[in-house]
């Protein structure tokens, strides 16, 4: 029997435990992901043996991580059948990648239908090329950075801390007034989960950056690192669009100066937005993380 429950701050330990046996640069398998969501997508985890399990949604409809861990995979798979079918759910395991999609055909053969839906594509880039920006495919990239520089010659970058994070809310509140969502429920939605990041910053590990020019700030990213130790999660990222070059330069800025010691970052999905999607792909991915939703047949 699975007993699930709202993640709090000390369920941290536990779960980074299980993470570092994760079999995969998934975005979602991160401690500070399911925090900083938790209202939003009615989160909730549970410890089953030696694996952790997220279950998102309200019943009926209700979706699970694979169980991330060590020991009897097909057994924790059967717990979370018989959960969902308890709460008159149809199981559903969300963000299956390559590795665990043969995972549970090997174990349940037949019995899961998998769906995919490239809108949940991770899009993950290597450290160096993305601190370098060398090479002809990333011209434009340092072309609006050298423009930023000359239009705004007392720009610095800082690292977040508690002394400029209140600076950033603002600039996010400002954010959302400049692009008409301040009643957006999924920009609102997305604001609560960076105000829970930023009152739990330090605790929860997480590293960010932010770029200001005449005091403003006009840019900031934050995110933590996956318990593999290569990768680091960038899990938001803002900037006004209308200043030519701030998202190029929080990006260069932030990698030079915060995540050099990893291999790879992990910018996250592009949620079917088109908008974003050529955002994320002008950056040319190191890897596209393809990732299924599996459907328990009954």
């Amino acid at each position: 029997m699975l007993d699930f429950k709202t993640p709090e701050l000390s369920d941290m330990s536990w779960v980074n435990s299980c993470l570092v046996h994760a079999n995969s640069l998934n975005c979602e398998y991160t401690f500070g992901n399911v925090f900083c969501w938790v209202d939003s997508y009615a989160i909730e985890i549970c410890k089953y043996k030696e694996f952790f399990i997220c279950r998102w949604g309200e019943a009926p409809d209700v979706a699970y991580s694979v169980p991330l861990g060590e020991g009897d995979f097909s057994d924790a798979v059967k717990q979370i059948i018989s959960d969902a079918k308890a709460l008159g759910a149809t199981p559903k395991i969300y963000g299956v990648t390559e590795g665990y999609l043969l995972m549970l055909q090997e174990a349940f053969l037949g019995e899961f239908t998998y769906k995919y839906d490239l809108s949940f594509n991770d899009y993950i880039y290597s450290v160096p090329k993305m601190a370098s920006l060398s090479g002809k495919k990333y011209h434009g990239k340092r072309n609006h950075i050298s423009n930023f520089k000359k239009n705004n010659p007392d720009w610095k970058f800082e690292k977040l801390s508690k002394d400029n994070i209140a600076d950033c809310i603002s600039m996010h509140e400002q954010w959302l007034k400049e692009n008409e969502v301040t009643d957006d429920e999924d920009y609102i939605e997305e604001f609560h989960a960076v105000k829970r990041a930023f009152e739990h910053f330090d605790e929860l590990g997480f590293c960010g950056g932010l770029i200001r020019a005449n005091g403003r700030v006009l840019a900031y990213c934050m995110g933590e690192a996956q318990m593999n130790g290569k990768c680091f999660v960038t899990h938001f990222e803002k900037a006004f669009a209308d200043v030519q070059g701030a998202y190029p330069i929080i990006n260069q800025e932030f990698t030079i100066n915060c995540i050099s010691d990893f291999e790879y970052v992990n910018r996250e999905e592009d949620l079917g937005l088109e908008g974003l999607r050529k955002a994320k792909q002008s950056y040319y991915p190191e890897i596209i993380l393809e990732k299924s939703v599996a459907v328990y047949n009954d």
